[in-house]
């Protein structure tokens, strides 16, 4: 680089902030008031996000307000137009489903009319009239009858006039079971005191606010709770069980599926992001299964965005249909690549017939608060016992900044009977195309830096040292040994072991096959007690066995190989929605026991000796193999 372009790198950094744009990344700076990479004489800049998807930003909480037959939705944008759909709430059913009516509004500059003196008389199954209290569900679609989202509105009802009342649009969730207690999470769209109730306890965090988490403890473990959720005038009661202690003998159950993001079809299969058709089917199968968990590691989502609102909407989404299964059983979720929310930066080519041509992504930032693994873990409620961040790792340009994203809620380990779960995270701080990484840095898709692979190691001995562990499961959202439509990508890139993350300007001197070994000598070669490795990203069903016999690396490898001391068993289940991959040609194919683009679901009954396998199709309930895992 020359003098004078070095100098002029220095000037638009300082401009910028050697505190605002972590040192992690190479060639991002300052120019003309506009964030951007540089890249020789090109300057790609960061694009605008505020676009015209922010008009859906309140399409969770809308403002409601009462007029002579009913209320008026305002979405605040009056871009918006399309159709409500809406209909009681069937509150004698067990997943409390909205029954829509025959009546509908129309969306006109941003609002809705719902006439809710069309649901009297026949048509008021519910008693509304007579209590005074009705809860509606409803449905939003735009002009082309796209579905944007599903939600609940609670309204009083009192000589003649509707008042509308504050609203649960998310949850009950439940998550983090122990055999003394449960946590539940809660959203509504305004803020409010809440309360729940269990077993004549009350908690009360005392706290007016839209979102609410309880940690209720003190209870029996093994044991159904009737719990109640109490917020203004309201009140709705679920049950939970709490988890089994440690030496428990009994067995139990967990479901276990993975990439539900939208799919073609139409209808429910894409509501904004995730494919809700098939995730309800699988939510109210694992309930009507009993499984006492549901074990859900990434691609909920659509994702790949630049703007916080679109990924929270579509996270929004997801968990409306989530909450079928968790608000009587609890959900651990991980991450994917598709939950990326990124700073997008586009190359300008005033010649090219469109102005934005070509883009580089990567991790939002400031980390603490914009990056993907900041919003995962604002949406939702996992463990916080993994590592920090990568930050203090030997490639930390800046010990005494923040220059990694954090692996809070989103890198974590449970343990629920005598078995140790770990959810790991293989999109961490993602550049999300690759072939840019090497100038402006960031993390592949697939590969585990060190830190976390350090924390894993580690996990793994404590649960082989605990003498009530019996099983370990290990979950990521990348295959170790892509079959179907990732064998370019996941920790195989085609036998391309150049890829690898950059760190302010410099490569990691391991890459990524090298890296996908020294993960698997971890489960294989240190642990007695590793099951399988379940992992979704490739949108199918598969059950692959590796073993030293089996070819796992390209032609002409000349680096070391891994030797396994008992064979390694990887279990893909991407089938929870999105659209389906075929079967490819990899060096491991013969090793393929069982393949199907079917959707899927996965129960698994643990016992102390040995655990039982289910999966089939929740849509169809068609089987598609049963086996045991020893």
């Amino acid at each position: 680089m020359r003098i004078a372009q070095i100098v002029l790198y220095l000037f638009l950094l300082s401009q910028v902030g050697a505190q605002e744009i972590p040192a992690s990344f190479h060639h991002i700076v300052l120019r003309d008031g506009k964030l951007g990479v540089i890249n020789g004489d090109t300057f790609y800049a960061e694009k605008d996000n505020k676009d015209t998807w922010l008009l859906y930003q309140n399409l969770a909480t809308p403002s409601v307000t009462p007029f002579e037959d009913g209320v008026v939705l305002d979405f605040k944008d009056s871009r918006i137009e399309g159709t409500v759909f809406f209909g009681l709430i069937d509150e004698a059913s067990r997943y409390k489903q909205p029954i829509f009516s025959k009546n509908k509004a129309r969306i006109k500059q941003g609002k809705a009319k719902l006439k809710i003196t069309k649901l009297k008389g026949k048509y008021d199954f519910t008693g509304w009239e007579k209590s005074g209290k009705l809860r509606i569900g409803y449905r939003v679609t735009d002009r082309e009858g796209r579905i944007l989202t599903d939600n609940r509105l609670n309204v009083l009802y009192d000589n003649g006039k509707f008042i509308p009342s504050v609203s649960l649009i998310e949850g009950p969730i439940l998550s983090k079971p122990s055999p003394e207690g449960m946590t539940v999470y809660l959203a509504f769209d305004r803020p409010v005191r809440t309360k729940i109730v269990v077993n004549g306890k009350v908690w009360d965090n005392g706290r007016k606010t839209t979102k609410h988490v309880y940690q209720i403890s003190g209870l029996q473990p093994s044991t159904l709770y009737s719990y109640k959720v109490i917020y203004g005038p309201w009140e709705e009661q679920f049950t939970f069980k709490t988890a089994p202690v440690k030496s428990a003998s009994s067995g139990f159950r967990f479901a276990y599926a993975s990439d539900s993001r939208n799919a073609t079809g139409g209808g429910e299969r894409n509501i904004y992001g995730t494919n809700a058709y098939i995730v309800k089917r699988l939510m109210i199968a694992a309930d009507k299964d009993q499984a006492d968990f549901f074990l859900f590691t990434g691609d909920m989502i659509n994702g790949y965005r630049s703007n916080k609102d679109q990924i929270r909407l579509e996270y929004f989404n997801f968990k409306n249909v989530l909450r079928y299964y968790a608000m009587y059983r609890p959900v651990f979720i991980g991450m994917g690549n598709h939950e990326a929310l990124s700073k997008a930066f586009y190359k300008h080519d005033s010649k090219a017939s469109s102005a934005w041509k070509r883009y580089i992504s990567i991790d939002r930032f400031p980390f603490d608060t914009e990056s993907a693994e900041a919003v995962f873990a604002d949406e939702f409620e996992m463990p916080a016992n993994g590592p920090v961040s990568e930050d203090g790792a030997p490639y930390d340009p800046s010990p005494s900044t923040t220059d990694f994203p954090p692996y809070k809620e989103n890198v974590y380990y449970f343990t629920y009977g005598n078995t140790g779960f770990i959810m790991l995270n293989a999109d961490y701080w993602y550049t999300t195309n690759e072939n840019y990484i090497p100038l402006v840095g960031g993390n592949p898709h697939g590969y585990i830096m060190d830190k976390q692979l350090e924390w894993l190691a580690g996990t793994i001995q404590t649960l082989e040292n605990d003498p009530h562990i019996k099983h370990i499961f290990v979950t990521i959202h990348i295959t170790p040994f892509p079959n179907a439509g990732h064998t370019d990508d996941g920790m195989w890139y085609d036998g391309n072991n150049d890829v690898r993350p950059y760190i302010a300007g410099k490569p990691h001197p391991k890459g990524i096959i090298e890296r996908r070994d020294e993960f698997i000598d971890i489960l294989i070669n240190r642990s007695a007690k590793f099951r399988a490795l379940l992992v979704g990203d490739e949108h199918n069903y598969a059950r692959l066995i590796v073993d030293n016999e089996t070819e796992i690396y390209p032609e002409n490898w000349q680096g070391r190989r891994l030797k396994l001391k008992h064979p390694f068993i990887q279990l893909t289940n991407g089938a929870a929605g999105a659209p389906y991959y075929a079967l490819e040609q990899t060096p491991w194919k013969d090793k393929v026991k069982t393949f199907s683009t079917q959707n899927a679901i996965m129960i698994f009954d643990v016992r102390p000796d040995n655990i039982q396998v289910r999966v089939y199709n929740p849509d169809t309930f068609e089987e598609i193999e049963t086996f045991e895992l020893k």
